[in-house]
């Protein structure tokens, strides 16, 4: 992998991963997992709408919090059949900068060895228990129109819209609901007016919610 596929970071206060490329933490500074679990659980209305064999799209693989989140709500819902978790990351943390940043979360970092295991052996495709987890490597310009799948929920989870106005753009906006299931949903943190509006205008209904934290308002989507 070339240098420039790779997360460039800084740490602040030692425990929060920064991205220097985008200049935006890679999780809430308030509290990351309890972010993660009102954007984009709550905000697709997990657990309730799960199922076997239901899949889950992410741009925006980071740290893997999303996917811990997902894992555990899976198990805390009783469900042991597989969940298809599949994130589109441009540039991926090393292993080692991963088991640092989930040291902050310990339920977190606590199921978390299978999946730091084969993410140090260099795998993108892995079991976590009932998890069947693909991470696709590139930019999500390029893959996911590639990309043959549909997705139940999406965790919309990129970088802040206006320091990576590319994950954001129409076009990929567009993409997320061409691979969206018919019935399925999206979350995101961010309630930015041209997202919603992209969004919108690739024929989701789109609507705008409370916040995690600090952020007064985040955005929720749905394909009917």
């Amino acid at each position: 992998m070339s240098s420039d596929q790779k997360a460039r970071l800084e740490w602040r206060d030692g425990v929060i991963p920064v991205s220097t490329q985008f200049d935006d933490p890679y999780f809430s500074l308030d509290n990351g997992l309890a972010e993660t679990r009102h954007v984009f659980l709550d905000g697709n209305d997990l657990p309730a709408r799960f199922r076997p064999g239901f899949h889950i799209a992410e741009l925006g693989f980071g740290t893997g919090l999303n996917m811990l989140a997902a894992a555990l709500c899976w198990a805390e819902a009783g469900c042991d059949a597989p969940l298809h978790f599949t994130s589109f990351e441009a540039f991926p943390m090393q292993a080692d900068e991963v088991e640092r940043a989930l040291a902050a979360f310990p339920q977190a970092r606590a199921i978390a060895g299978p999946f730091l295991a084969a993410w140090g052996a260099g795998q993108r495709a892995f079991d976590l228990g009932p998890l069947r987890v693909e991470v696709i490597i590139g930019d999500a310009r390029e893959t996911l129109p590639q990309w043959a799948g549909q997705a139940d929920a999406w965790f919309l989870d990129g970088f802040s819209p206006a320091k990576n106005p590319e994950l954001w753009a129409p076009d990929l906006m567009a993409e997320v609901a061409r691979h969206t299931a018919p019935g399925g949903t999206l979350a995101t943190y961010t309630a930015a007016g041209h997202v919603r509006r992209a969004l919108s205008d690739a024929g989701l209904t789109v609507e705008r919610r409370p916040g995690f934290g600090r952020k007064r308002h985040m955005t929720v989507g749905r394909r009917d």
